[in-house]
């Protein structure tokens, strides 16, 4: 069998990444650089003048570490979305310069779709439910019949911005998750906060408002992250226990930014294991924004036949993930 390998560009958010897949020897490299802003949120043009500067850099670094050269690469995939506009342009100005330069065909990928995929690769799951849980998304989705299905999701921010937002207003640091989960384990005394779950979808923005009046008014931060964590992670495993008996799946995956919270991941291996499912986090490496990802997911869509034309390759902001059909996937 002859080696495929596929380069794939990520740049949807914070993280310029280049990673490249090969059909036979699996992943060969994932370079990546973050944006980190200096105060606030992620500022879009700031992200994006920083893709732009470390995207040379990392592609070299990708190519040597792989040990392979630009006309040996069989196809660049790019995620087209969801994303940040200007982020997005950064990296489909790259992939569309890297495909006409060397005339190799560009493989259009969706960024949610790539996480799905990096949690199958790395955990060895066939046919998972997938909680995907990150600093612009969260949702619950499985594969029904031809595509990836949302199950549950959120109505407004992401479970990633509540935690990253709490942390930001009360000067822990960012990223917030890591920052927010050293104080919970600090913490005592569990809060009345608002736990919303409608259905099989969750409401983080009342949570975050009501964590925000109580630390004006003086609440023990240990507290706070104590019960802002628990009450956000236990209405995601309320609403992801709904979707298991729902959909009858036997396997459980996490991945995303926050897939590497070793919190999240015991509340739902406990719930799994009470359904006698299988539960499996992606692996670490592969749980935040990368280009290892977008290649593997590259490399499933060029292999079913899935590419796009140069001057078709717009970006598309707010691509939702059920919109993509999955050829590769049988069952």
């Amino acid at each position: 069998m002859n080696e495929i390998l596929v380069i794939g560009i990520e740049s949807t958010a914070h993280t310029a990444g280049i990673g490249i897949f090969s059909s036979t020897r699996g992943i060969l490299a994932n370079e990546k650089s973050e944006y980190k802003p200096i105060s606030g949120g992620i500022h879009p043009r700031e992200a994006a003048e920083h893709h732009s500067k470390t995207f040379p850099s990392l592609l070299k670094s990708a190519l040597e570490k792989a040990n392979c050269r630009m006309k040996e690469i069989a196809a660049v995939a790019v995620a087209l979305g969801p994303g940040m506009g200007p982020c997005l342009r950064i990296g489909a100005s790259l992939a569309r310069a890297l495909a006409l330069k060397y005339g190799k065909p560009l493989v259009p990928v969706n960024h949610a779709i790539a996480h799905i995929e990096i949690a199958r690769y790395s955990t060895r799951m066939e046919d998972p439910l997938v909680i995907y849980v990150a600093g612009g998304n969260t949702l619950i989705t499985t594969y029904v019949e031809g595509r990836y299905r949302i199950f549950g999701e959120t109505l407004d921010i992401s479970l990633g911005n509540c935690l990253d937002t709490f942390a930001r207003e009360t000067e822990l640091g960012f990223p917030g998750v890591p920052e927010v989960e050293k104080l919970y384990h600090k913490g005592t005394q569990l809060l009345d906060l608002p736990y919303i779950v409608k259905g099989q979808d969750v409401s983080y923005s009342g949570l975050l408002t009501h964590a925000l009046e109580l630390f004006k008014k003086g609440y023990a931060i240990e507290d706070l992250c104590y019960s802002l964590v628990e009450i956000a992670y236990s209405m995601l495993v309320e609403v992801a226990e709904r979707a298991l008996v729902h959909t009858k799946k036997k396997e459980i995956v996490l991945t995303g930014g926050v897939a590497r919270s070793k919190i999240l991941q015991k509340k739902l291996f406990l719930m799994a294991k009470i359904h006698n499912a299988r539960f499996s986090s992606v692996k670490p490496e592969y749980a935040g924004d990368n280009g290892a990802m977008i290649a593997y997911a590259g490399y499933l869509a060029l292999t079913s036949g899935i590419v796009i034309p140069v001057d078709k390759s717009f970006i598309k902001p707010l691509w939702r993930l059920e919109q993509v059909e999955i050829p590769w996937r049988k069952f």
